[in-house]
């Protein structure tokens, strides 16, 4: 079930991703997946400066009609647009470029040392590695090999 879970959200990324950006908003995310006895398909949207509710509803009822035409989902499912939140997923090159500096929250493929998880501050990210300054030092984590990736939210003290 995971490989046409994962063909269905590669499809509806393929469709609404040119009509969101024609909106003058980024794809961040696409989830497909069984919640509470139903199917949901979430859609993450985001700009410069946020997501309004206005926004949201907007981009629902572009994609929603498109989704409907296209039938990729061949069952009953809901549409849900949303704001990625606080904790951000990082997903593209561009994602991590935009948090330098920034708290974020790693988790590998493949473990780097006897670790899979990281926390802490991305300094840079250059020829395919994320420089990420930890509590026990700089860490050198390959893009590739990054199964998740988060922003982490600092409240200001």
């Amino acid at each position: 079930m995971s490989t046409n879970i994962d063909s269905i959200v590669g499809e509806v990324t393929r469709l609404v991703e040119p009509v969101i950006e024609d909106l003058g908003f980024e794809l961040v995310d696409v989830e497909y997946l069984a919640q509470g006895g139903r199917w949901v398909l979430r859609v993450y949207a985001d700009r410069e400066g946020g997501i309004t509710l206005n926004d949201c509803a907007l981009v629902s009822r572009e994609i929603g009609d498109l989704l409907d035409v296209e039938d990729i989902i061949q069952h009953e499912y809901v549409l849900e647009v949303s704001s990625p939140g606080l904790d951000r997923p990082l997903k593209k090159e561009r994602d991590f470029l935009r948090a330098v500096g920034k708290k974020i929250k790693v988790r590998m493929i493949h473990p780097i040392g006897d670790r899979r998880n990281f926390t802490g501050y991305l300094r840079r990210m250059d020829n395919d590695t994320l420089h990420l300054e930890t509590t026990e030092g700089l860490c050198h984590l390959p893009f590739g090999d990054v199964e998740k990736a988060n922003l982490i939210y600092e409240f200001e003290k």
